[in-house]
């Protein structure tokens, strides 16, 4: 169950909108939608309610009417039923429209739901206490198509005289009851009449287009006040959002501006504190390991001064190759801490130009590498660009003989992959190789290489640029290391 849970979970955020403007909008809609359904649920079933009451009440009503009018046709003889029919329709104004026909004449019923359901109930019902039959018809007609003689004349064929138009209200053609009753063999009573109730059969009135148009008035104003309400919010946000994606590449930036509400001046004025903070300790940092290395090399000299006095050249020996061991380690310490420098300005560099002054200082010293493909100018500092991709390539010269080099400029990312032909790296040392001091090659002298700085330089000056550097063996030979690059004007904004 708690799987399925989490499934379900990760389903929904995946179909979230990703920026907090859209997912702020689809919660005030969310919210809306559903406040407006449930307000109209309960007043449509409050109005509901109410109508059916009216109905019945209504209907009974005009269903002792109707029984009264019947029970009075039925107690008259049969020669002067006609005449009466005959005074009924000269006199006008009746609510009836009363017919005595010598059969049973079809109705095209229509309608249905429980307003129609309680009215014929409540007819016969009625009908078969007040006049003890058991055969009554009770249907509901269209005026256009409802018939009232023997003959099945159209009720809009009779004459206006007849009183018909009591039945009529156009434009509205509200449906027409029609009550239908066996008086003797070939003799039907048939009644047709009028319940004064404002769509009593119509459909879909709970989608009504005044509601559709009111929902969707609401819909928009919402929509409005929300766009409104979080360009405030998300302004600053984007303005944090782009402050902390420069933070690692510009540590003096100008400070974010403390406005807004009070949550968002208070996150802009915290994360100026912070940045303060990091760019002294940064900085002591430096100054820190400037003033130790400066201050180790008189010690070093004199002690190498004392070692070259030594009489056994073999403690000699021993004593420089340590001596010359200390200074690597703390010019290799000095190095890895001003690996980037972070006083240095942005500018437009081209990535294959820098590749190809790399591969001619190294073809001077016997190196071979050789470059494909091109790229536009990317925004980063230069120095520590070069310095980069300069550790890099004399990595896969120094242990795999020769490198090749490829572009593949993209409109987000810039990716450079660096191909060797040397033994590549364990498995299980592709990340140790990052670390600081850590050489798989373990002579520490000035033929084979320095103190194991490179890789971890390389890789934060790649990650200050907000890409990664990422090694893998080739499947025949060789080590294959993939930087990758973002374009800032691309970087996804929150």
């Amino acid at each position: 169950m708690k799987t399925r849970w989490l499934r379900w979970r990760r389903g929904v955020a995946r179909h979230l909108p990703r920026t907090l403007r859209g997912r702020f909008v689809l919660i005030m809609l969310v919210g809306v939608l559903t406040a407006q359904l449930a307000s109209y649920a309960i007043w449509s079933s409050q109005v509901r309610s109410s109508q059916l009451e009216q109905l019945d009440e209504l209907s009974r009503n005009v269903a002792y009417s109707v029984a009264s009018t019947m029970h009075f046709f039925r107690s008259l003889p049969f020669e002067y039923r006609h005449i009466v029919l005959d005074q009924l329709r000269n006199m006008g104004g009746t609510r009836f429209f009363v017919s005595v026909n010598e059969r049973r004449i079809p109705v095209e019923d229509m309608g249905d739901g429980p307003e129609k359901r309680l009215v014929v109930d409540n007819f016969r019902e009625i009908l078969t206490d007040e006049l003890n039959i058991d055969d009554v018809l009770v249907e509901f007609s269209r005026p256009e198509t409802l018939r009232v003689y023997n003959n099945e004349v159209l009720l809009h064929d009779l004459p206006p005289r007849w009183g018909q138009h009591s039945l009529l209200m156009e434009p509205l053609s509200p449906p027409i009851l029609v009550v239908q009753m066996e008086l003797a063999p070939d003799t039907w009573l048939y009644v047709a009449t009028l319940l004064p109730v404002p769509e009593l059969l119509a459909d879909n009135r709970w989608i009504s287009g005044e509601r559709l148009l009111a929902a969707f008035m609401v819909l928009l104003t919402v929509i409005g006040l929300s766009l409104l309400g979080i360009r405030s919010v998300s302004r600053p946000l984007g303005r944090l959002a782009r402050a902390a994606r420069q933070l690692g590449d510009d540590l003096d930036a100008p400070p974010l501006r403390e406005t807004g509400p009070r949550e968002v001046a208070a996150t802009a004025a915290a994360f100026n504190r912070m940045q303060e903070r990091i760019r002294d300790q940064v900085e002591e940092r430096e100054r820190l390991f400037s003033a130790i290395s400066h201050d180790l090399k008189t010690p070093i000299t004199r002690l190498r001064l004392r070692a070259e006095m030594l009489d056994d050249p073999r403690q000699r020996e021993r004593f420089c190759a340590s001596l010359d061991e200390l200074d690597l380690l703390v010019k290799g310490a000095l190095a890895s801490v001003k690996g980037f420098d972070l006083h240095e300005p942005v500018e437009e560099v081209d990535p294959r130009a820098v590749l190809d002054e790399l591969a001619e200082e190294l073809a001077l010293q016997k190196g071979e590498v050789t470059i494909t493909g091109h790229a536009a100018p990317l925004p980063v500092k230069p120095l520590a660009f070069k310095r980069c991709l300069a550790n890099l390539l004399e990595n896969a010269v120094f242990y795999g003989r020769r490198a090749e080099v490829t572009l593949d400029d993209a409109l987000e990312r810039l990716t450079i992959a660096i191909r060797d032909h040397g033994p590549g790296i364990p498995e299980a040392q592709l990340e140790r190789v990052f670390s600081p001091f850590v050489r798989l090659e373990p002579s520490r002298s000035r033929h084979t290489g320095g103190s194991g700085l490179g890789l971890g330089i390389a890789r934060h000056i790649a990650r200050a640029m907000g890409g990664e550097i990422v090694l893998a063996n080739r499947p025949g030979e060789g080590l294959e290391v993939t930087i990758d690059l973002p374009r800032p004007s691309h970087v996804s904004a929150l």
